[in-house]
């Protein structure tokens, strides 16, 4: 029994570190990169005169009024 509590705890550390890289790798590219393309295509045609435009005519602004 002697020296358990230390084998037993480089085993879990060794797994907890590697289990929690994995995790941080897997949201990195399944989550985080995906959206970044996404947003980059979003405004890589966005217009926000034509948006503020479609904002205006709507109503959605107190300060500009719609024509």
């Amino acid at each position: 029994m002697r020296g358990l509590l230390a084998r037993r705890m480089k085993f879990h550390l060794l797994g907890a570190f590697l289990v929690s890289v994995g995790c941080a790798s897997l949201y990195k590219f399944a989550v985080a990169e995906p959206r970044k393309r996404a947003y980059a295509e979003f405004y890589k045609n966005y217009d926000p005169m034509k948006d503020f435009e479609a904002m205006k005519a709507a109503g959605v602004f107190e300060s500009a009024p719609a024509k």
